[in-house]
């Protein structure tokens, strides 16, 4: 039973009805000993501006004069300030006061109980929401439909939308008539409990009866179905909404937007929005941004910045965010010069810039190698009063050590620790990196090792570094013990780590080691990719592997692995140099085949194997049907030299024109 047996046995006795819904199983629990227990944890969460704070406190003060008056105001007047704490989100203060008024001995009428329920099931006390619920029936006042709407959008709040259908059911068993809000809510209960389905049955359900699906609800569930990904079903409501004269608004169009922009179909967003407009609905700066961000990251700049006047046009005030999307769509195209022009037009729309702004644009200048304009930018941040974060030092220090300027790096760090930032993980591999890559191998060793007793934890990454260097300076063993503390802390190695070892061991001619390796990838991940491959495919070439070569190439295609010109160009070059030539026509032709463009170093293994078999002519016609000009002229120039040099007499000047 909902209710205890005594108000069960009251509400029996109403006349409104004939039974009472047997759905809630709440104790029955003092109202004056909850509050009092629970109003400082109350007080604790809430927080609010400072305007706000000054009319709570008025009307406090209002309320508890009220209190002491004698003789006491009619009750409607404590409603309407308790109405007051609602509208202001004071849910905790409405219910103290609601207390107060009881102990007073002041009677509360069913407007202030229906204040209380709401205040109940807003602050997720639904069980007490349902124990004043009773005192309603016990009072006599019947049943309303506001407090039947309270209580279910209470369950749905309480994330409780099993228990909200069922008193749905049972209130509809009982007879009464349920609104468009009730249905709306147990709408939005479903959706945001992922349960899109069972929210359009229950659209389905409620079109036979006296309500009718309004546009909250259509906009609810074509979101919920967004949100699922269901597209193409969230299209086809929409359409059923206009055929049935429900005139869509903001909020239906937004999701709809907003997911296409997301999954990439920009095109049919701009469609959408097209649509929206036609239908007389005005899209909000939300919508024009979301719109803005995906055709950046489409590289569609010019419809982008066209967007963002649109914007401007329809009496939008940019946000920040709005001008992060579009500089950012500039700063990923490399047109930086553009994207410091919007950030200075920032400040001409009175709008403080924030740290990842400035974080886009110092990025982008590192990127371009602009290093003296991303420090202005820097110590610019300072002057405003904001504080750099880690993105912000890691891409200057990044690019600092990559230009190698190492002691400005350093003292960078000392700023950032000044600032009490501390460097992490992705600061130490940036270090690691460059010295490795500047031949400081024991320097990265020795800045390695400090990073346990700097509080930090190695990660696959920064092993990863110095194994390469290790392997690439030859000295296996030292990247073996690496990895098998990586294996010792359950970090699995990456891909990279596995194919530094690879090129590693083929450069010291250990071939039977690396493909362990590359079997020891397949059986415990991760998978090799095609680079790795590749490495093992050049090393068998080399040392005149070429049959294993080609059973390593055929593997790798039967793994799900495309071979790339890459690995092409090494097994036609190893079919070249052992004159197996129409095994290497058979790959350069399925090479093409596949729509992979045959780069310089393809043609010259080829020219060379075919002259090297004294088939000249076939040279001659291979370098004649390349129609990128450049690249025809270089093979002809080789070409010419490689005549000359083996007394070929071959006329070249007929196959420029």
């Amino acid at each position: 039973m909902l209710f205890p047996h005594t108000i069960t046995t009251t509400y029996h006795r109403n006349r409104n009805c004939n039974r009472f819904p047997r759905f809630c199983t709440f104790p029955t629990v003092s109202l004056s000993t909850f509050l009092f227990l629970s109003i400082p944890h109350y007080y604790s969460s809430s927080s609010s501006p400072r305007s706000s704070n000054l009319e709570h406190d008025a009307a406090v003060a209002s309320f508890n004069r009220m209190l002491h008056a004698r003789p006491s105001p009619p009750v409607f007047h404590f409603n309407k300030l308790l109405a007051a704490f609602v509208k202001m989100k004071r849910y905790p203060t409405a219910i103290s006061l609601c207390t107060e008024m009881r102990l007073k001995g002041i009677t509360p009428c069913l407007v202030t109980l229906t204040i209380l329920i709401n205040c109940y099931c807003h602050v997720g006390e639904v069980a007490l929401a349902f124990s004043v619920f009773g005192k309603v029936m016990k009072f006599g006042y019947g049943v309303d439909i506001v407090v039947l709407n309270s209580l279910i959008k209470g369950l749905c709040l309480g994330g409780e939308i099993v228990r909200a259908l069922e008193f749905h059911d049972e209130l509809v068993g009982m007879g009464f008539r349920l609104d468009g809000f009730s249905y709306g809510t147990l709408i939005d209960g479903l959706c945001k409990a992922g349960r899109t389905r069972a929210a359009v049955w229950m659209l389905r359900r409620i079109e036979g009866r006296a309500v009718r699906p309004n546009v909250v609800m259509y906009s609810t569930i074509i979101d919920g179905l967004c949100k699922d990904g269901l597209v193409n079903e969230a299209r086809d409501l929409y359409l059923e909404m206009i055929v049935r004269g429900v005139s869509p608004n903001l909020f239906t169009y937004r999701p709809l937007v907003c997911k296409l922009c997301v999954v990439g179909q920009v095109n049919e967003a701009v469609w959408w929005l097209k649509e929206m407009v036609l239908k007389g609905v005005v899209p909000d700066v939300y919508v024009c941004t979301i719109l803005i961000d995906a055709l950046c990251k489409k590289g569609m700049l010019v419809e982008a910045h066209y967007m963002f006047d649109k914007m401007i046009e329809l009496g939008h005030e940019p946000s920040i965010v709005s001008f992060t999307a579009l500089i950012h769509g500039y700063c990923l195209n490399d047109r930086v010069d553009e994207a410091r022009e919007l950030f200075d037009m920032v400040f001409r729309w009175g709008i403080a810039p924030d740290v990842w702004l400035y974080n886009i644009l110092i990025s982008a200048y590192c990127k371009l190698e602009r290093l003296d304009e991303a420090l202005k930018l820097f110590d610019e941040m300072f002057c405003r009063k904001l504080f750099p974060n880690l993105v912000t030092y890691n891409c200057l220090i990044d690019c600092l050590c990559k230009s190698g300027r190492f002691s400005y790096a350093w003292k960078l760090v000392n700023t950032m620790c000044a600032n009490d930032l501390s460097p992490d993980i992705v600061t130490y591999c940036i270090f690691l990196d460059a010295l490795c890559k500047n031949q400081h191998l024991d320097k990265a060793v020795a800045l390695f090792s400090k990073l346990t007793k700097n509080g930090l934890a190695p990660d696959v990454w920064s092993y990863s570094i110095l194994i390469n260097s290790y392997c690439k300076k030859q000295r296996i063993h030292e990247a073996l013990a690496l990895l098998r503390e990586m294996h010792l802390k359950n970090l699995v190695p990456h891909t990279v780590t596995y194919s530094s070892f690879i090129d590693g061991m083929c450069k010291l001619g250990r071939i039977s080691s690396a493909l362990k390796f590359l079997d020891e990838m397949h059986d415990i991940g991760p998978p090799p990719d095609t680079i790795t491959y590749s490495v093992v495919l050049d090393a068998l070439c080399k040392t005149q592997n070429l049959d294993q070569a080609i059973s390593l190439f055929n593997k790798m295609v039967k793994n799900g692995l495309e071979p790339d010109v890459c690995s092409y160009t090494i097994l036609i070059s190893g079919c070249c140099k052992s004159e197996r030539i129409d095994e290497a026509m058979h790959l350069f032709e399925e090479m093409r085949l596949k729509n992979l463009v045959p780069d310089f170093v393809t043609y010259i293994s080829l020219v060379d194997g075919l002259c090297k078999v004294g088939r000249i002519s076939n040279a001659w016609q291979l370098v004649n049907v390349i129609h990128d000009k450049d690249l025809r002229l270089r093979l002809i120039t080789y070409l010419d030299v490689l005549c000359k040099r083996w007394h070929l007499n071959m006329d070249s000047k007929r196959l420029i024109s």
